[in-house]
């Protein structure tokens, strides 16, 4: 007996609404999208600090948020709240993705790392160095690591800008330089921009580790269970003097690859579950609701925890906390950088020269060493012409810069000078990458447009 009733046509508004949907969370995933919206969050921040309302600016960033219960209190200002919380999360995502790449990416392999890994290590050193030639000595020289880093989201979102025309190689290039660039950046952080560390912190953070160990050994899947262990590794972290943003690495490379053992596959759920709705329909609604629930149990199984909490948290990351982060340290005021002082006029220029420049001259150079020293070539479909494209828009720092360059120096004339230069570099990068691009864009179609007369 067939008990499912027939199926009813779909109304026009429900039809519309679910595509606009479907087309909202598309749109939400474009890298250049979101590069837009970080750079006009950037623009804000600018804009509002040296217009009549910087004060606003301001107050607004160092104004307190307390959170509590009973007696165990802690109020600290919106500003650290976003940089060393908040920030934990877009950490977390730059741990999978490094973790997905390790496993089966671009950094699977010696081979395929080899290259990305040579660039990268270029494009960190000779930034280095062309920034401690403005600034050897100290405080400035602290800032060694500021122009050290590249930004994915906006270096990626100019690479999109420029479309089809770009090798798909080109772009994993970028990407896997991108990644290893984090991981510097993440050494970095930890080994020279933390404090003298407290082992009563370790153990609370050594504490978070293996409760995250228990839950995965318990075959716990929900990423809600993890929020609690990842808050423990995150105070253990703060306590002992390292960047509390380090937790969300850790998280991030905990997080499983590959979906956890189970003694019953996904889709044999999937399919007995399908069986059951079929044949019962509607008549048993109790069933229904449980057989629902498996599906969606059965969903969230399919897919590699790495993969699905990544995918869940971008537009969160993308659209929410970078552009937050962006709003709160980007707003540089330009009456407070005295650039006529040589100390403030060496970190600009030093980070600039160093983005601009010491980016592609590093990213170029230890790439052509790596292959004329056979240790690596070329990936298919790349030129050295797309090699020089990746260097430019390597120069491209703006977040991690700006995270780092706030943990390098306290002087506020001297983070301004730093910010200024790293705002103005990032520009400049861009807008060098997107033109140099349309170079290497109209030079594909020029050598394709024969071809495609002769087949025509």
């Amino acid at each position: 007996m067939n008990r499912h009733a027939p199926r009813r046509p779909v109304p026009r508004a429900q039809d519309l609404a679910a595509r606009a949907l479907l087309a909202v969370e598309r749109f939400l995933h474009i890298e250049a999208v979101s590069g837009i919206v970080l750079l006009a969050a950037a623009a804000t921040a600018l804009v509002w600090a040296n217009s009549s309302y910087a004060s606003v600016y301001h107050a607004l960033w160092h104004a307190p948020l307390t959170f509590g219960l009973g007696s165990h209190v802690v109020s600290q200002s919106l500003h650290f709240w976003i940089n060393d919380a908040l920030m934990t999360v877009f950490f977390l995502v730059v741990g999978m993705e490094i973790r997905r790449e390790i496993h089966e990416g671009a950094l699977a392999s010696l081979a395929q790392a080899a290259l990305p890994l040579a660039a990268a290590l270029g494009g960190v050193a000779v930034p280095a160095l062309i920034y401690l030639a403005f600034n050897g000595q100290a405080p400035q020289s602290q800032g060694w690591a500021v122009p050290t880093a590249t930004d994915i989201a906006f270096a990626v979102g100019v690479l999109a800008l420029l479309g089809r025309s770009i090798p798909a190689s080109v772009r994993i290039f970028l990407l896997a330089l991108a990644i290893i660039d984090d991981i510097v950046a993440v050494l970095i952080i930890a080994m020279f921009y933390s404090g003298g560390l407290d082992l009563s912190g370790l153990l609370v953070a050594a504490v978070g580790i293996v409760m995250v160990l228990a839950l995965q050994r318990m075959g716990v899947g929900t990423a809600y269970a993890y929020v609690l262990p990842g808050a423990v590794l995150w105070i253990g972290l703060l306590q002992t003097g390292a960047h509390p943003t380090l937790a969300g690495v850790v998280l991030g490379l905990m997080t499983p690859v590959l979906p956890a053992p189970r003694h019953e596959h996904p889709l044999d759920i999937v399919r007995r579950a399908a069986d059951f709705l079929v044949r019962e329909g509607a008549a048993d609604t109790g069933g229904t609701a449980a057989q629902a629930r498996r599906l969606r149990w059965a969903q969230r199984e399919l897919v590699a925890p790495v993969t699905r909490v990544q995918m869940a948290l971008h537009p969160w990351v993308a659209y929410v906390v970078m552009p937050l982060f962006a709003l709160a340290n980007a707003g540089v005021t330009l009456d407070g950088v005295d650039l006529s002082v040589s100390s403030s006029q060496a970190v600009m220029l030093g980070v600039a020269a160093a983005l601009v420049i010491g980016k592609p001259l590093g990213v170029v150079a230890a790439s052509w060493i790596a292959v004329r020293l056979g240790w690596c070539r070329l990936p298919a479909g790349a030129t050295w012409g797309g090699v020089v494209l990746v260097g430019l828009l390597a120069g491209i720092g703006f977040t991690m810069s700006i995270f780092i360059a706030n943990l390098a120096f306290g002087d506020e004339s001297l983070l301004g000078a730093a910010k200024l230069g790293v705002l103005t570099a990032s520009t400049v990068a861009a807008t060098a990458g997107l033109a140099w691009g349309a170079v290497l864009a109209a030079r594909q179609r020029h050598k394709a447009g024969p071809q495609g007369e002769g087949a025509s």
